[in-house]
């Protein structure tokens, strides 16, 4: 018999419905962690996942090669990167995982269901961390004086600052990612109120003045045409990679089934406002020629209202932002890789805890791997950033798409009648599954418009083939028994004592 049989026979035997008993799942890669996460933390993790290196470095990039046109592309995205979070919010609220989706699409899906998801996540943030060590370098080349310090010298310096950063506590984790946050958000708003007023006044910016002829005068809203807007897609996405973070930090907060449905629900707003928002301000107060993928679009313009040391101070903020994405990247994927290695389709190194009850077997192998981002700094220094970030972009179209073939994997559950749904409910369920489903295809396909793009694809082939070999290598010694059916009440009066602590 399952665990989801257990639960669901012992919740019949007493007369309820398996949501309302006192019996649940729990999923034996969970043990170990201190639930030291508080509200604010969440609040701000979810925020700071949606908002990292992907709008504060790679935006310039992409404004520069698609002009405004952008705008639509990071709407399109916004709209189905919340989807994806309201169906993970679901899954989150009846049962909150560290393991998160990877927990989740053991239940609904098997082991094989888990180590899809969790390797494809593992290659989203694995890769993730290499574009985040190498946003960092670039930005402290900014400044003249540090130019002399090789590009891979500065990448290997953040990628050891944040590793000793994730092996102490994960309330320490959760107040820095608080404060990176936090200081993300406050410079979006000050650019935003800064650029309305250039707008408004048609102020000087660089050498000319903020206003529509930032547009209309450069070849209007897709100045190099729409399909240009179609490649750039899977940047976008990556733009938005982090956004299911919070469903990971749900298994190590307080308040979680309390607090997820706030955070998720707020990210909508968060995500038109500051993305949609920030790229329209962006493409109004300078034209697109005006930005490059080496300098954070942020930089650009307040170095270009010409007051004295605002690119210097911007720079910074931005220098956090890529810190936090490090920072969660190294935290999630230590979690997953954890969950992994108990059930056996992991390596055993990830399922070591430190005194501190963090993963740091994990966390160790992601830093590991983060030394190839500092190689390819050595040898590519110059299209580092752009490469990874595209298989990135490849690892989180999977990701996502992992989590909605696991959300109606549950839905046909629900429909059989052996699972019931919380009140928080993605909107418009199954039919937006398939929708966004089509729509991270068409994404990861559209790679097939450019050079660049092939050679991702390739590169991602090379993952898909490692994976299904490691499958084969790791499937005669899955734990098939991770799941267990518990007495919630226990649980509860623990929860209780340390939120009265």
């Amino acid at each position: 018999m399952s665990a989801n049989q257990a639960t669901t026979e012992a919740s019949q035997q007493s007369g309820k419905e398996p949501s309302e008993g006192k019996t649940a799942l729990k999923d034996a890669a969970d043990t170990g962690y201190a639930k030291e996460l508080k509200p604010r933390h969440i609040q701000m993790i979810a925020i700071g996942g949606s908002i990292g290196t992907g709008l504060f470095l790679g935006a310039g990039g992409r404004l520069s090669q698609g002009g405004a046109g952008l705008t639509i592309a990071y709407a399109v995205c916004g709209v189905f990167a919340f989807l994806m979070v309201r169906a993970l919010g679901e899954l989150a609220i009846r049962r909150p995982s560290s393991g998160a989706f990877v927990s989740y699409a053991r239940e609904f899906l098997g082991e094989k269901g888990a180590y899809i998801a969790g390797w494809l996540f593992f290659l989203d943030w694995s890769t993730t961390v290499m574009a985040d060590i190498t946003a960092v370098a670039v930005y402290f080349h900014y400044w003249h004086a540090l130019r002399v310090v090789p590009q891979w010298v500065l990448a290997l310096g953040a990628l050891a600052l944040v590793f000793v950063m994730n092996l102490m506590s994960v309330k320490l984790f959760g107040e820095a990612e608080f404060w990176f946050a936090a200081i993300k958000v406050a410079t979006i708003i000050i650019f935003m109120v800064v650029a309305i007023w250039a707008i408004v006044t048609g102020g000087a910016v660089g050498s000319g003045h903020a206003g529509f002829a930032n547009i209309t005068q450069h070849g209007g809203f897709f100045p190099q045409g729409l399909p240009i807007v179609f490649a750039l897609t899977l940047g976008v996405v990556f733009a938005f990679g982090g956004t299911e973070m919070v469903g990971v930090a749900a298994g190590e907060a307080k308040e979680a089934k309390k607090v997820l449905p706030k955070a998720i629900n707020s990210m909508i707003i968060r995500i038109f406002v500051f993305y949609v928002g920030s790229v329209v301000l962006m493409a109004l107060v300078l034209p697109y020629t005006a930005y490059s993928p080496n300098e954070s679009p942020f930089v650009t313009f307040f170095s270009g209202i010409g007051v004295p040391y605002a690119g210097d101070v911007i720079q910074v903020v931005v220098l956090t932002a890529a810190l936090s994405s490090l920072n969660a990247g190294l935290y999630a994927t230590g979690r997953t890789l954890r969950s992994m290695a108990i059930a056996g389709s992991g390596p055993k190194l990830a399922k070591m805890m430190n005194r501190h009850h963090v993963p740091a077997g994990g966390i160790a192998i992601t830093a590991t791997l983060g030394l190839l981002g500092v190689l390819l700094n050595v040898v590519l220094p110059a299209d580092a950033f752009e490469i990874i970030m595209n298989l990135a972009g490849i690892g989180i179209a999977g990701t996502w798409s992992s989590i909605l073939v696991t959300h109606l994997a549950f839905l046909k559950k629900v429909k059989e009648g052996k699972e019931t749904r919380p009140e928080y409910r993605m909107p418009g369920a199954p039919y937006t599954n398939y929708l966004a489903l089509v729509f991270f295809v068409i994404v990861v396909v559209s790679n097939l418009t450019s050079a660049s793009g092939r050679w991702t694809l390739a590169l991602f082939l090379v993952v898909v083939v490692a994976m299904v070999a490691g499958w084969y290598a790791v499937r005669g010694r899955i734990n098939g028994n991770m799941l267990e059916a518990i007495d919630l009440s226990d649980d509860l009066d623990v929860d209780v004592h340390a939120d009265a602590e």
